[in-house]
């Protein structure tokens, strides 16, 4: 038998309740809740499973229309029709805090939950993708947190044999002690055969399936939605430990139930464990259920109501099964040597009712303790931030323009934020499966859908450093650039995940970035015809120094009708026209060459017409369908020339080339290095680029022939004349050299 305390202000303030929500527990209740009822309120009601502070703002996003099957929030994962009797189910979500503290385990438990988040829903993972923020590179624990990081994404995905195909890496000194792994996965399911996060059926079995249960994560939901402090290293056991063996099993025998129609429903027991699953099934189902915790199989001894309910051990489902099916359900996870265990049923009268020891130790409604249901919801204060005035006030008449244009290419390329990510993705398997057409390091990731002509384009995308000097045009290029991206590689986009790390939402300026920037993705996503399938946010991202760069993350899915139409980054064959689309523009605001060169983070955003980049990107699609294209590589971080030496030796082909651009009245680091939007090189065959160009012409999209491929150096103008080998060295190897050095 277990004695809990009794139930005072002071331990719901130490559990992370405030004054009024307390009291909103003992009004829901109309008692004082027992201890483990106390706990169930303040995991779900944590920042991280209530989104109290910002489900008011994610509600304006556009979360219907295109081709979504089920609308935002409705299921585990989003889910887009792409033909063939198919559907992608994807999503992203973070795991910052645990990374922080345990950056293996930190990162590899983030892989398994979003993994789980799939084939829930019936899909099978194809592929996954992270994208990962850090403090300076040079700093030892930085080095220590990246090294576990990439190490814990290769373990779990290479263990369960899904290829990690798509990624980013950005460092910066505002994610100094509080590094950001946000972790993707996409999968394929035919329609008909996806499973739902309900419980309905009054007497309906709910089983327990999976590992057993621990004490690894007792309040991971709650750890999530606090800043990290000086004493967080001794909040190790708040991170949960993945078993990627065990999950591949689970993923199998999951699957198999779904697909012999066994279940009425099923969840993952991800943040806050069976407490999140038991309420959150039932409160989509409009039902209840009765759980009884000794039944749960355990692996410690002595384990409590209220330790059971908020574990977030790793690799367990809840699963509503049909009546009857019971011994089926059992007999399919003991051939996968897993338990599948009944601890209960569902009722009609819409509580969680949960036994322990022979005794109720809960009785609550499970509407007030789900998401969009009793849990309280704020609308906190926005303040514009102080430190715009200053960015803002950024000229760039204020720099002087550098000598040796070939010199800060070169350093460009090897900057950490530019330079190749081999160095991580050398560690992941990205080929398993046999599915990927185009791994890491080109502009978007394309994977073959089996037993179709179809592929998926797949993407993370952002640039906090655009969010901080403005935030709703900074998240509008997030959502261009993403889209960008996947045009580049042939597919038309389809829909956005998006995982949304910021500071702490009670300070006026963060919340001011968060709403602005979730008014900025809305509106490029409307433009785009992609619509929000769902995703995570993450707040509290802060150290003793200050917040993070605002970093609103965009998982992107396009998809590609031919795989016929699947488009490189890198140039092909010699003797090509070289194309530029889009327009140069005399800015380096909130560049890398501004940053990394003059030491600077000011100005404003790059200019973004929304309309102008959807025009570029529809005209960037029916050139690649016509066959016109060889290569196509979006302009973004370092500019033209970075991007015009990447096409060089990106595909490790090193092609050279010789370019000429008219420099009409820009400046020449604006030129080779500013950051202007909605500009694309393409490559094409030469008997094409007359075709090519009177498409753009016609299309409204400026264009301009700038120069041939061919030979060993890239040449531009009279200002740059450096050998492919020895940019292509530098970018390949700069970051392995600054991680591994001694």
């Amino acid at each position: 038998m277990h004695t809990e305390p009794t139930v005072t202000i002071e331990i719901a303030r130490e559990l992370g309740l405030t004054d009024e929500e307390y009291q909103m527990v003992l009004d829901y209740l109309g008692r004082t809740p027992s201890y483990t009822e106390l706990g169930m309120y303040s995991v779900m009601w944590s920042e991280h499973c209530s989104y109290k502070n910002s489900i008011a703002v994610l509600k304006t996003l556009p979360r219907s229309g295109g081709r979504l099957l089920v609308g935002a929030g409705e299921e585990n994962a989003g889910l887009v029709d792409i033909g063939d009797g198919l559907a992608v189910a994807f999503k992203i979500e973070s795991h910052n805090h645990p990374s922080a503290i345990e950056p293996f385990q930190g990162a590899a438990t983030g892989v398994g939950g979003i993994l789980r988040d799939i084939f829930t829903m019936g899909a099978r993972p194809i592929a996954a993708c992270d994208s990962l923020r850090f403090g300076d590179p040079d700093n030892p624990r930085v080095q220590y947190l990246v090294k576990g990081v990439v190490h814990g994404i290769g373990h779990y995905g290479n263990c369960f044999g899904v290829p990690t195909v798509a990624g980013e890496i950005y460092f910066d000194s505002s994610y100094q002690g509080n590094p950001l792994v946000n972790a993707m996965a996409v999968g394929i399911v035919k329609h008909g055969q996806t499973a739902t996060a309900t419980a309905e059926g009054e007497g309906n079995p709910v089983m327990i399936v999976g590992s057993s249960t621990g004490r690894d994560g007792i309040h991971g939901a709650t750890f999530a939605s606090v800043d990290l402090s000086a004493d967080s290293e001794s909040k190790r056991p708040s991170v949960q430990v993945g078993d990627p063996f065990t999950e591949k099993l689970l993923l199998e025998a999951t699957l198999e139930i779904i697909r012999e129609d066994l279940i009425v429903g099923i969840q993952d027991m991800g943040a806050a464990g069976i407490t999140c699953s038991t309420c959150e099934m039932s409160a989509k189902g409009k039902s209840g259920m009765h759980i009884n915790l000794d039944l749960v199989p355990i692996r410690e001894e002595g384990m409590s109501a209220y330790e059971i309910l908020l574990s977030e051990s790793q690799e367990r489902m809840l699963v509503v099964a049909k009546k009857g099916n019971e011994q089926r359900v059992r007999d399919i996870f003991e051939k996968w040597d897993l338990h599948a265990v009944t601890i209960g049923h569902v009722t009609g009268d819409g509580m969680v009712t949960v036994e322990r020891d022979g005794e109720v130790k809960a009785v609550v409604p499970a509407d007030s303790l789900a998401l969009g249901g009793g849990a309280p919801v704020y609308i906190r204060e926005t303040r514009r931030p102080d430190y715009l005035d200053t960015t803002l006030a950024f000229r760039i008449e204020s720099v002087p323009v550098p000598a040796d244009f070939g010199g800060v290419l070169v350093s460009l390329l090897s900057s950490p934020n530019i330079a190749s990510k081999r160095w991580a993705y050398e560690q992941y398997d990205t080929s398993v499966r046999t599915n990927t057409a185009q791994g890491p390091g080109g502009d978007a990731a394309v994977i073959r859908v089996k037993d179709t002509r179809r592929a998926l384009a797949i993407k993370t995308d952002c640039n906090g450093r655009y969010v901080y000097l403005n935030p709703r045009r900074g998240a509008q290029i997030a959502v261009a650039e993403a889209a960008r991206n996947v045009a580049c590689a042939g597919g038309l986009p389809l829909a956005i995940t998006n995982c949304l790390n910021f500071g702490n939402p009670y300070k006026p300026e963060v919340y001011y970035q968060f709403k602005e920037a979730c008014g900025g993705m809305g509106e490029a996503c409307l433009v785009f015809d992609t619509p929000v399938t769902g995703g995570n946010v993450s707040f509290y991202n802060e150290n003793p120094v200050g917040a993070v760069y605002p970093t609103p993350v965009i998982g992107m899915i396009g998809l590609i009708d031919d795989i016929d139409h699947i488009t490189q980054a890198g140039f092909r064959a010699a003797d090509d026209r070289v194309i530029l689309l889009g327009t140069n523009r005399n800015e380096i605001d909130g560049s890398e060459y501004l940053a990394h060169w003059h030491d600077i983070v000011g100005g404003d955003a790059p200019y973004l017409d929304l309309e102008e980049e959807r025009r570029l990107q529809a005209l960037l699609l029916d050139a690649i369908r016509k066959g016109l294209v060889h290569s196509a590589h979006d302009v973004s971080d370092g500019g033209l020339a970075v991007t015009l030496a990447e096409s060089c030796f990106i595909g490790d082909r090193n092609i050279g080339a010789t370019i000429q651009i008219a420099h009409d009245g820009v400046r020449k680091d604006a030129l080779y290095f500013g950051e202007a939007q909605s500009r694309v090189v393409l490559s094409c065959a030469p008997d094409k680029a007359e075709e090519l160009l009177a498409l753009a012409k016609a299309a409204g999209v400026p264009a301009a022939d700038i120069g041939v491929t061919g030979g060993d150096r890239l040449r531009i103008n009279e200002d740059i004349d450096v050998e492919v080998a020895l940019i292509s060295e530098a970018h390949s190897t700069s970051l392995s050299k600054l991680l591994e050095k001694v």
